[in-house]
């Protein structure tokens, strides 16, 4: 299985943070790391804002940076299930929170932060805890599932955790820099230039 190398330095945003990443890293903290990295970028867009900013939509989507970081904390903390064994088997339409994609009028920015650091520390652990990444798990089958079993690896599930974080962190730019013009890549760049 071919190997990538990190050599970065990314800022503790209270997700598992990463620092000076080794040589010979095991293959489960090279996986970590790209997630990590991703989780951070995402960080960097819905920082500084009130509730009602992160309630706001400022497209045409129903979507919000409230209701995306809601979403990627449950997002972690279902996969941690499906890694650990202990998803259900089947979720019909039923099971599904209609607000797993909103931020309700009841949450908090600071709720759901400390939600999803909560839901990334765990699914750190048990991915690094985990001894054999080719290990298969089967997936609960959703309305939308095929009718057969769907078995992933747990590598499988980490690069599904990087791509879903990825892609709704794009999400999360297009909605910050219509809400208050605010950049991700320029809040990198200065986190870089301050050495964090």
């Amino acid at each position: 299985m071919p190997r990538f190398r990190l050599h970065a330095r990314v800022p503790d945003l209270r997700v598992g943070a990463i620092s000076d990443l080794e040589e010979n890293m095991p293959e489960s903290d090279d996986l970590l790391a790209l997630v990590t990295d991703q989780r951070t970028n995402f960080l960097y867009t819905v920082a500084n804002l009130d509730d009602t900013q992160a309630r706001t939509r400022t497209t045409v989507s129903e979507l919000t940076l409230g209701g995306l970081l809601k979403h990627l904390g449950l997002v972690q903390r279902s996969w941690l299930d499906v890694v650990e064994g202990t998803a259900p088997a089947k979720i019909d339409w039923a099971d599904l929170d209609p607000d797993g994609n909103r931020m309700t009028d009841a949450e908090t920015l600071p709720g759901l932060l400390e939600a999803f650091h909560a839901a990334a520390a765990a699914f750190d652990r048990t991915a690094r805890e985990e001894t054999d990444l080719d290990r298969e798990v089967t997936l609960p089958a959703y309305p939308w599932s095929p009718p057969e079993p769907v078995v992933w690896t747990v590598r499988r599930v980490l690069w599904h955790i990087f791509r879903e974080i990825a892609h709704h962190s794009g999400h999360a730019d297009i909605i910050r820099e219509a809400l208050d013009g605010a950049s991700t890549t320029l809040r990198m760049k200065e986190a870089a230039e301050k050495g964090q």
